[in-house]
């Protein structure tokens, strides 16, 4: 799991169908490791905002959160710090 701060909102036009529903933000990486400053798209499932700072989860793990491993999902947020 990695700490980052949510800085924007991401819009797609289009996306792949088993995506639809799905929140999409930046989030920027914090917490003084290797992967600082590194910026991810993430899909929040938490309502979490612009601003706030929030663990995500990644990988295999990130995908069992939203119940479907054949998602092509590599982080979510979950949890708000």
């Amino acid at each position: 799991m990695l700490t980052a701060k949510l800085i924007d909102n991401v819009w797609a036009t289009r996306k792949a169908e088993s995506l639809s529903g799905y929140k999409f933000m930046l989030a920027e990486v914090i917490g003084g490791g290797s992967l600082d400053g590194q910026r991810m798209i993430v899909i929040d499932i938490i309502s979490a905002g612009i601003g706030d700072r929030v663990i995500v989860t990644t990988g295999s793990s990130a995908r069992r959160m939203l119940g479907d491993d054949s998602l092509p999902v590599d982080a979510v947020v979950v949890g708000i710090i």
